[in-house]
């Protein structure tokens, strides 16, 4: 049984509830656009690019395709970057550790925010910085806040889940800007605001966060932190080893870890990075042209489109409810499997099929429902997003941390993320087909995403397939 040094499950626990917060207030809340657009449209952001047009019957219009087609820009490029630089954070916490890392998000999440604090009609082209420096450093929250997991042992899957469903439901920041702003809160107040709680993150990353890394088994005597002035973070290597080899001598020959070289050209990549792709399309695509959408549907009915929006935002709140189910789903998976007599690794990896055939599924069925054009049905639509990302992130993060070495955990989670953000351009791609060519009816499109998710199934069967050998292997063996 693992000995901690006195005070550590308070310092546990605290770690996991601030990094929950972290995640819920600040990480993701560039996924709340739906409501920040509908404040920036009212404001007259890219306003410039509305024109007057003139209808069949000879009445005029103001067409503001182009200012839709610019705020997409802008969402757009945080996606894609909040997806690309995953990779060179990936590397700098795997080499650096958490300490570096988290200082350089900090750096770049006060900027994102003062950005947007001091932006203006005039000033719309500050929104393309701002938002990729708030998503990128909402990315390095959630990467630091994950190895929280290894602190909890057999509940390391729940965990992992709970601060994915965080990270999405930090939404709902973006909202509450929206109704303050109503209420008659400026903008520009409510950005100030997030940017001074950056204090938080410093306390957070110097007294509840270990300068390097938190390595998964725990060993026996782990710190991390400050105490009285003074940095813990001890580890009792010979505890450690004598730990590895009673559990190793329990389980099949200590294998020499993958190199990097060799995890990314494995097939658990390839499809993986599939499986991810896809369905971070069919998401970003829907969030990015929500508010376009609902004008269609609601022949631009101003009240309308806002208690679409409230009823989205508020939607994605449920994120952090419906996370943890993945991870217990995991959990409870891994220690059946652990009954039948596999070992630590293979039980972990079997447990993570049912969550991935599950996203694949929630993803199908949300992308179906998307495709229906019936403004009640968006109600669906929102729920069946949230589940999908719920699953999405969770299974992603719990998927890399036991199908590939722990000391690459960060650099194969950021590729993935990275190689995904050039799938994500093609999000602007379809939007721009919506407006000039199909008139601004995405129904093909939406009929073309439901097809395309259809492929983030090979990689649950895949690693179905790859089990079902392990077993059969043993299985010869032991007969």
């Amino acid at each position: 049984m693992l000995q901690c040094p006195k005070g550590f499950g308070v310092r546990q626990m605290l770690t996991l509830i601030t990094g929950m917060v972290e995640c819920l207030c600040f990480a993701g809340i560039v996924f709340g656009w739906a409501s920040l657009v509908f404040i920036l449209k009212t404001q007259g952001f890219f306003g410039s690019h509305c024109v007057n047009s003139t209808e069949i019957d000879g009445s005029q219009v103001l067409d503001c395709r182009g200012q839709d087609e610019q705020l997409s820009g802008v969402f757009t490029s945080a996606s894609v970057m909040n997806n690309f630089l995953t990779l060179l954070t990936g590397f700098i916490f795997d080499r650096f550790g958490s300490f570096v890392v988290r200082l350089l998000g900090i750096c770049l999440y006060i900027s994102g925010t003062l950005l947007l604090a001091f932006s203006t009609p005039a000033l719309s082209v500050l929104l393309f910085p701002a938002l990729p420096l708030i998503a990128v450093s909402g990315r390095i929250f959630l990467i630091t806040n994950i190895q929280v997991a290894n602190l909890f042992g057999d509940h390391r899957s729940t965990i992992i889940t709970v601060l994915s469903g965080s990270y999405h439901s930090s939404a709902i920041v973006f909202l509450i800007i929206k109704l303050l702003y109503e209420s008659g809160i400026p903008i520009k107040a409510s950005f100030l605001f997030m940017a001074a709680c950056s204090i938080f993150h410093v306390l957070r990353t110097f007294f509840l966060l270990p300068r390097t890394l938190i390595p998964y088994p725990l060993p026996q005597n782990y710190s991390y932190g400050f105490s009285c002035g003074k940095s813990e973070e001890y580890v009792n290597h010979s505890s450690q080893t004598t730990t590895d080899q009673m559990e190793t001598a329990h389980e099949e020959p200590v294998k020499p870890e993958k190199t990097f070289r060799e995890c990314i050209l494995s097939r658990f990549f390839f499809f993986c990075l599939i499986w991810f792709s896809v369905i971070e399309l069919r998401i970003y695509l829907f969030i990015g042209t929500l508010n376009p959408a609902l004008e269609l549907l609601t022949n631009e009915d101003p009240l309308l489109v806002s208690q679409f929006l409230n009823a989205f935002a508020f939607t994605q709140l449920c994120a952090v409810l419906c996370a943890p189910w993945n991870g217990f789903i995991m959990d409870r998976l891994k220690r059946k499997y652990r009954d039948r007599g596999m070992n630590g690794r293979e039980a972990e990896l079997n447990s993570t099929i049912v969550s991935l055939f599950l996203a694949s599924f929630l993803a199908l069925v949300f992308s179906i429902s998307a495709a229906i054009p019936v403004l009640l049905l968006q109600y669906f639509t929102f729920v069946m997003q949230v589940l999908t990302r719920a699953f999405l992130q969770g299974t992603l993060a719990a998927f890399v941390s036991v199908a590939f070495p722990p000391c690459h955990f960060g650099k194969v989670y950021g590729l993935i993320v990275t190689l995904a953000s050039a799938v994500s351009l093609l999000q602007y791609v379809c939007f721009v087909v919506v407006e000039s060519l199909l008139d601004g009816d995405p129904l093909y499109v939406n009929i073309a995403m439901a097809v395309l998710v259809l492929f983030s199934l090979i990689h649950p069967v895949s690693v179905f397939l790859h089990c079902r050998r392990l077993a059969s292997q043993q299985t010869q063996q032991v007969s």
